[in-house]
């Protein structure tokens, strides 16, 4: 595990490094110091100096000292060397992870990944209230086997369209089969609710208007707009519930509103709300906490509730009580944050995004930078005979491969490769990871996976020549391990006051233990 705060230690006290940029793709790549046997090149020493704002390599008081500095440091990750420092389980365990995470940073785009995300969020502004009919398909679906159901949905469209009422329509039809038929009304969908087929055709769609069958992995969906509202964002309330009992003969709904009132009258009167919620309250876990909720938004709590919470205005301000299923609410306004900014939404949705079906939109510009430089050429006529075979197999089926092994037209060209059909087949059986149910998505969704590993496993080998600078990073990080577990070793873990005296004295010691060699002919030659 990568150690916390690491890197900012060896910068603050090594290097004062800031973050400008690298200039070390272009130096000649001799050795500019020998420090124990090793030799070190230019490009690693002016890679660490690019990071240094107080370095000026084109002064001769600022090398000399960067010099020093350099070597010292260089002398202490020597010294760790010497005591195996770097055979540790924990050593090998730290570089692998961060060599994980940089080779992770470059296998991306972070600029295309929060556009994708930012594309998201510019829907959230704004909530649906809609109605939706879903016309279920099996678990496993083949293309032939969607034409009965997506008739039943244009059957039900077409009723639609002809005036009659869309609810009544959904209600009908689920009391005839509510097995493979499901309605239901939405009052307020966001965002990352809903599956991205779902979502898309619904947020596209104007109020008051129908779709035609819009398919997702669970089925055909049709759906009606009742509106598109603002979001609200969130509100924080803290709430006191006075329960319904189980046995209603035990106490009456009168009895009850008249116990809410009494409290409400009290937390008015300038009671305090926390101690009334900690005395009175049924909801035992916000109790504890005097009543209070976690922030929410439209949608997260039961309507009545959602309702008088994002009536009131004024922090402080107390509701009436209000009745729920579950009893009556006496609620009290904390604050209205509004809705939550761009950044943060984007980690926990950068997250979702990455994992789920949305991968495909959070990955894209990636994708597609990667085809276009490993110089992607895609054959449709022969990715379409594939497509033919999901008409009869389903793609992760072996009777699939049993035909498709046969197929030898070349179905895309990438990394100087020509790539056939039985490949792609023979992928699909051993990496069949698909959100799908239909068999032509789960195709289509194996296929663009299978492109993103071949180009990500050519730019993985590719790394260090298209970027030198990965090499000098890593580089870095694992000196700097050495030299934060050495350092501690021997002079952080001792005494504060006697850490300067000690550290001249380890530097003196590792000056006369270990040679050192400098090009000085080739330092005079940098410019920066």
């Amino acid at each position: 595990m990568i150690k916390d705060g690491l890197m900012k230690k060896l910068l603050v006290l090594f290097f004062a490094f800031a973050c400008l940029a690298v200039k070390a793709q272009g130096a000649k790549d001799s050795v500019v110091m020998t420090v124990a046997g090793k030799q070190i090149p230019l490009s690693e020493f002016i890679f660490i100096a690019g990071k240094n704002s107080e370095v000026n390599l084109s002064d001769k008081k600022s090398v000399e000292a960067y010099v020093e500095l350099f070597k010292n440091f260089k002398l202490k990750v020597a010294e760790a060397e010497e005591q195996g420092l770097d055979k540790t389980k924990s050593f090998d365990e730290e570089l692998d992870g961060y060599r994980a995470q940089l080779v992770s940073s470059y296998l991306s785009d972070k600029d295309g990944e929060e556009e994708a995300v930012r594309t998201v969020y510019n829907r959230y502004g704004e909530m649906l209230e809609l109605s939706h009919i879903l016309f279920r398909l099996p678990k496993q679906t083949l293309s032939k086997d969607t034409v009965a159901v997506y008739q039943k949905a244009m059957e039900a469209y077409e009723r639609i369209r002809k005036g009659e009422d869309f609810a009544a329509v959904g209600e009908e039809l689920v009391k005839e089969d509510k097995e493979h038929i499901g309605y239901e009304y939405v009052r307020s969908l966001l965002p990352m609710q809903a599956l991205l087929a779902f979502e898309n055709a619904a947020y596209s769609m104007p109020v008051g208007s129908v779709s035609l069958p819009v398919r997702t992995a669970q089925g055909f969906h049709l759906v009606l707009i009742h509106s598109r509202k603002p979001n609200p964002g969130l509100v924080h309330v803290a709430h006191i519930l006075i329960r319904f009992p189980e046995d209603s003969v035990a106490q009456s709904e009168s009895d009850i509103l008249a116990r809410a009132e009494e409290i409400c009258r009290k937390a008015r009167a300038g009671e305090d709300f926390a101690t009334l919620a900690k005395e009175y309250s049924d909801d035992e876990a916000s109790a504890k906490r005097g009543g209070e909720l976690a922030p929410f938004g439209v949608g997260e709590m039961i309507e009545p509730f959602e309702n008088a919470s994002f009536a009131l205005t004024t922090p402080g301000e107390i509701s009436n009580p209000v009745k729920s299923r579950f009893g009556y609410h006496i609620i009290k306004l904390i604050e209205k944050p509004g809705l939550p900014t761009f950044e943060q939404k984007k980690k926990g949705w950068s997250r979702q995004m990455a994992q789920g079906e949305r991968n495909f939109d959070y990955y894209k510009a990636f994708d597609e930078r990667m085809k276009k430089e490993y110089g992607y050429v895609f054959y449709p006529e022969a990715y379409k005979e594939l497509l033919e075979l999901c008409n009869d197999y389903f793609p992760s089926e072996q009777a699939f491969y049993e035909k498709a092994k046969d197929m030898h037209k070349v179905l895309v060209h990438v990394d100087g490769h020509d790539i056939q059909q039985d490949e792609f087949a023979y992928y699909i059986q051993r990496c069949p990871f698909s959100t799908k149910t239909y068999a032509g998505d789960f195709m289509q969704e194996v296929y663009d996976l299978f492109i993103r590993d071949i180009v990500t496993t050519a730019e993985r080998k590719n790394l260090e020549t298209k970027h030198p600078e990965f090499k000098l990073q890593l580089q870095e990080y694992r000196d700097g391990i050495l030299l934060f577990d050495i350092s501690n070793k021997e002079i952080w873990s001792k005494p504060l006051e006697e850490q300067a005296r000690l550290e001249a004295e380890w530097i003196k010691r590792l000056n006369e233990k270990y040679p050192v060699s400098i090009n000085w002919k080739l330092l005079k030659k940098i410019k920066k």
